[in-house]
């Protein structure tokens, strides 16, 4: 529901989207106040708020900060980006609030996980959490009595975070959230040779890692490397790639 996949945002369809899985049973939405420059998580708060079941938001904040730097991290930054994802939200307390794979250096500062502290007191938040791109990151926000959740790429084809993080995720009682389980769309069985990309969509423009972490887009995989790897999973798992890839 919003954020690089090369088309331009829709609220019909985000809704159509948000309402099909509240009605599947799904009760926890991801999102990030820089997905389509807040409007997702708008489109987010508008449909939770159409529903009597309780519906868990979580969401994400630091991605707004230009330069992406260390420096550009400050308490006032981060709280004042928390408030406005409530006002986009429309909701009196955010769920989980997440930061969003900030510089390295970040996950060293008392003082940011400290604001998180402050937040959750006031009852802006309930819950913080970590959206990483590596798993050293990880391991280090985890000393943070406030860290409650780790979010990292995980999926068929990026499997090294099942052997050196979720044993100590699982130890400290830490919440697990997968993204890109599809590996960008690669597991979806929907992408081949000839699949084309507009200018807009993050796979075509951050292939090589350049717009951030090559390791996001794709999963990190090169293309001529996952297709011969795609046809050879369809033949050994013998039904949709992308229901047995999101079942793994």
């Amino acid at each position: 529901v919003g954020g690089g996949w090369g088309q331009a945002f829709d609220p019909k369809k985000a809704e159509e989207i948000l309402h099909t899985a509240f009605d599947q049973g799904i009760n926890f939405i991801d999102t990030a106040d820089v997905y389509d420059g807040g409007l997702s998580e708008a489109a987010v708060g508008r449909a939770v708020k159409e529903r009597t079941e309780k519906i868990y938001v979580a969401t994400k904040c630091g991605r707004r900060i230009q330069p992406h730097s260390n420096e550009g991290y400050t308490p006032e930054r981060l709280r004042k980006h928390v408030e406005d994802s409530l006002r986009n939200t429309g909701l009196d307390r955010l769920d989980l609030i997440q930061l969003h794979c900030p510089p390295g250096e970040v996950y060293h500062r008392d003082e940011i996980f400290g604001l998180f502290e402050d937040l959750k007191a006031e009852g802006k938040i309930a819950e913080m959490g970590v959206s990483v791109e590596r798993i050293n990151e990880a391991m280090t926000a985890m000393k943070y009595d406030i860290v409650s959740t780790v979010q990292i790429i995980f999926n068929l084809f990026r499997q090294r975070p099942a052997e050196l993080l979720f044993s100590h995720v699982e130890v400290n009682h830490i919440g697990l959230i997968i993204r890109v389980p599809l590996a960008s769309g690669l597991l979806s069985g929907k992408i081949t040779h000839q699949t084309t990309f507009s200018k807009d969509d993050h796979r075509h423009f951050n292939r090589e890692g350049k717009a951030f972490d090559k390791g996001e887009t794709f999963s990190g995989v090169p293309l001529e490397r996952a297709f011969p790897a795609i046809e050879e999973l369809q033949k050994v798992l013998g039904e949709p790639l992308a229901a047995m890839a999101l079942k793994w």
